[in-house]
């Protein structure tokens, strides 16, 4: 590297740090050779600047403060000042704010020109880390002003992304992204790699605070890839995902992200680690888990407060006085520092956190009886509504309908809950993949609630079933979007079912599975990444009214099961006419239902040599509370009228054929009313053509599969070698009806990787969600495929809300594991009957009336079979 200068080893710093750092050592050994004393601290100031982007800040700082003394030695007032603009950069990266203003406070009066451009930048990202926004950005509009007018492009693209930056948390995010457009265009032409990745992660940064998850996921993600390429760590930026994750919230995934980074951020990255533990905090605080909440929001301000960042230690605070009133705790003083909390962060930027903290005040103030205070609170942050990001103009529509309430306009407030709620429900849309889809309803619990606890107490039934299906099951309210053909999903779905097969050798084997077991977790890491990509759009079908219901049911009732407050509602539709009943805690019949899947499980377990007579009476027993608790308060308006359930999530899992009162009755189960009326009204396909696969390793499949094939007059059969998850997906795109007998497996800690085992893997949700058509009837015969995981909202994730969401109109499967050899007769007659022309649900009916008494292994696995959809 003879011939090397500091000037190209500074220049190529963010282009390729490593090679920055050894051209940097050949312009220090140049230098020492000639004695040029001002060179070699420009070299040792390369050097500190490359160490500092491979995130050695010990590395950086030693070299920084020894070009700084190179300087002073060689009596360069301008290289020493240069050093310590240097010098402060880092400091602040390590939260050394203190010393980091006195450097380059120190260095400001002797740069000129252009260098006075960097330093006034420097001096604006000092500021801007001490949360002194409006000097940090006058520092950034002058050094941009000044270093455009010497040409200085470099530091104009660096200036400018780090203005852009604070423009993203302070709200002006169509300004930030004018920056960051205009710094990628600079280092792109500078030949900047890692710069212009550095911009990519910033751009997703505003994305993730202006609500596009989808774009901000995209832009992490291609930064990411840069980050990979270059080898450049960036442990730094597990912060701003868990920032996006808890936004959406995806709580499971943030939660570990936060623990993660709470254990392996630490040394110079103290501001990275306070950040993880305010967002552990924030976790814990929608996790309802408050002890853990004020825990961690306590270590994370002392750590703010230590750093001097005080937006960022009222953040903390907020989530402290928050979890103070999610606790019960009602007095003044909370009031007042609620307030305060609210105006401290409105004041510096963090909107939506002052929102909250406004609205919490003003409950409080409303629960203390002090109604002026509460519609003073309510007024400001209801103001809200009317522009910004979505969240923030949920929140707003939220506090004008509390307002509303107040004042005595009940009306309005329910016209303000909806179109928050309608609101939510268009942000919801343009996040397009399921997942996001179905876990941002969360964000909807406090309007939902509020509308549902007005129309209890109004005790109006068709009111109660509008606020109910308002919120529930949202996400399959919503046109489904699929992501694109080049999206790569294909491939990283091949790749994790290639590597699934050998874990599952491995294991078989008995040989070692932890690098295959880190290999599936990055691959369905993957797949998630891909698909949260999915862009959004479409339509969203609203409830439907009481009268459209009852005309859609003709002779049969509708009972929506309710959880609110922890009461259980039943809302009945039948005959014309909606009522509403109250059957006591919810609370008992969970506890009756954890009963009764116990002893469905044994009975269809035990080995047949013993005694199951204790088990079939515990199976009985438990049903027979279910049906006190469940149908019995309702059966003068039900009659003996088929029927259309659809349970509060937490019922998800009954098996509701397995009571006594729907054994032999066409028995219907739908995530909501308008779910079932939307698959209802759907075009009623004929039986003639099928497509029939059997999985591996389950040795009745293929028995199971030619019988059902003699019964239709069309059937692509697919078993052994060909049913493979491609030829199976295929096959059953917009097929008329499609049975699988497989291995099935419910994944409750994510359930779009529940699959269906065939020749080649697993075939999971997100292959379903592939299809351009779903198929019209989809029977599976595999354990569990009838679960669903159930998130707030009574948001359900499984097979059961991909196919009906998709657009399948019935589906037939089972809530509890079934052994094959006990299923098939119950499957063949099953398909008998659809052949004959029978409804789906009375074909099922009907098929396990017949096979009831075949023994009570058939008897409980006949009883987990389902109908879903319509």
């Amino acid at each position: 590297m003879a011939g090397v200068s500091a000037a190209a080893a500074l220049e190529a710093r963010q282009r390729d740090p490593r090679a920055a750092i050894e051209m940097g050592r050949a312009a220090l050994r140049a230098a020492r050779a000639s004695g040029d004393g001002e060179e070699a601290s420009a070299a040792e100031r390369a050097i500190g600047l490359a160490w500092r982007e491979l995130h050695d800040f010990d590395a950086a700082l030693r070299h920084l403060r020894r070009s700084v003394r190179l300087a002073e030695r060689a009596g360069s007032t301008r290289a020493a000042a240069l050093a310590r603009m240097s010098l402060a950069f880092v400091l602040s990266t390590t939260g050394r704010h203190a010393q980091a203003l006195r450097a380059i406070n120190e260095a400001l009066p002797h740069l000129r020109g252009a260098d006075a451009g960097s330093g006034r930048m420097q001096r604006g990202l000092v500021l801007h880390y001490l949360c002194r926004y409006d000097e940090a950005l006058r520092e950034y509009n002058g050094a941009i002003e000044i270093v455009r007018r010497f040409g200085e492009r470099l530091v104009e693209a660096r200036a400018l992304n780090n203005r852009g930056l604070l423009r993203a948390y302070t709200g002006g995010l169509r300004a930030a992204d004018e920056d960051f457009d205009r710094a990628a265009v600079l280092y792109r032409d500078l030949d900047q790699a890692l710069a212009v990745a550095d911009v990519r992660w910033n751009a997703g940064i505003s994305a993730s605070r202006a609500g596009d998850v989808p774009r901000a996921l995209t832009m992490f993600a291609e930064a990411e890839r840069e980050y990979r390429r270059l080898a450049v760590p960036r442990p730094a930026l597990l912060i701003n995902r868990l920032e996006l994750l808890v936004s959406v919230p995806l709580l499971e995934e943030a939660r570990a992200a936060a623990d993660r980074a709470v254990e392996e951020l630490g040394g110079d990255l103290v501001l990275a680690r306070s950040e993880a533990l305010f967002y552990r905090a924030r976790v814990a605080l929608l996790e309802g888990d408050l002890d853990r909440a004020v825990t961690m929001a306590v270590a994370a301000r002392k750590g703010f407060r230590r750093e001097k960042r005080d937006v960022w230690a009222e953040g903390a605070r907020h989530v402290e006085l928050r979890a103070a009133y999610l606790s019960g705790q009602r007095t003044r003083a909370l009031v007042t520092a609620l307030t305060k909390v609210a105006s401290r962060l409105d004041a510096l930027g963090w909107r939506m956190a002052g929102l909250e903290a406004r609205v919490d005040a003003a409950l409080v103030a409303r629960d203390l009886g002090d109604r002026s205070r509460a519609v003073a609170e309510l007024t400001t942050a209801g103001a809200a509504r009317r522009g910004g990001p979505a969240a923030h103009r949920v929140q707003g529509w939220y506090a004008e309908a509390l307002r509303r309430d107040l004042l005595g306009n009940a009306r309005g407030a329910q016209i303000a809950l909806r179109r928050g709620l309608a609101l939510l429900d268009e942000y919801r849309v343009s996040l397009g993949a399921t997942e996001l889809r179905a876990l941002s309803g969360a964000q909807g619990a406090a309007l939902a609630a509020e509308g549902l606890r007005t129309a209890v107490a109004g005790g109006r039934a068709g009111r109660v079933l509008s606020w109910a299906e308002a919120w529930r099951a949202g996400a399959l309210r919503m046109t489904p979007a699929r992501p694109p053909e080049d999206s790569g999903l294909a491939d990283a779905l091949a790749e994790l079912r290639a590597v699934t097969a050998d874990l599952e050798a491995a294991s078989t084997a008995g040989r070692p599975t932890a690098a295959l077991r880190q290999r599936q977790v990055r691959g369905e890491q993957r797949v998630r990444e891909l698909t949260r990509r999915t862009g959004g759009g479409g339509a969203v079908f609203k409830p439907p009214a009481v009268d459209e219901l009852a005309h859609a049911l003709g002779t049969s009732a509708l009972v929506e099961y309710v959880d609110h407050e922890g009461a259980l509602l039943a809302v009945v539709v039948a005959g014309g006419r909606a009522s509403l009943h109250r059957l006591g805690p919810l609370d008992g019949a969970l506890r009756e239902l954890r009963l009764l899947r116990f002893a469905l499980h044994r009975l269809v377990t035990l080995p047949e040599h013993l005694d199951r007579t204790s088990v079939r009476a515990g199976a009985e027993h438990a049903a027979r509370l279910l049906q006190n608790r469940l149908l019995e308060p309702l059966r003068r308006r039900l009659d003996d009228r088929p029927l259309v359930l659809a349970p509060t999530g937490r019922l998800g899992g009954l098996p509701w054929s397995a009571l006594p009162a729907c054994r032999g009755r066409a028995v219907t189960v739908v995530p909501s009313a308008t779910v079932w009326l939307r698959a209802a009204n759907s075009t009623v396909t004929s039986h003639d053509r099928a497509v029939l696969a059997a999985g591996p390793r389950l040795p009745a499949a293929p028995t199971e599969i030619t019988a059902i094939a003699s019964l239709t007059r069309s059937a692509s059969v697919l078993v052994g070698s060909a049913a493979t998850v491609d030829a199976v997906a295929s096959a059953m795109d917009g097929a008329p009806l499609a049975h699988v007998a497989a291995h099935g497996s419910f994944r409750a800690d994510n359930p779009l990787f529940s699959a269906l085992e065939l020749a080649d893997g697993p075939l999971t949700v997100y292959d379903l969600e592939r299809l351009r058509t779903p198929p019209a009837r989809v029977v599976l015969s595999a354990c569990d495929s009838g679960l669903s995981a159930v998130r707030p909202g009574d948001e359900l994730m499984g097979f059961t809300a991909a196919l009906l969401g998709l657009g399948t109109r019935t589906l037939v499967a089972p809530v509890i594991p079934v052994p094959a050899e006990v299923t098939t007769p119950l499957m063949v007659d099953l398909h008998r009957r659809l052949g004959d022309g029978q409804p789906p649900s009375v074909a099922l009916a009907g098929a396990q009336r017949a096979h009831h008494e075949d023994g009570d292994a058939a008897f409980a696995a006949s009883a987990g079979f389902l109908c879903f959809g319509a």
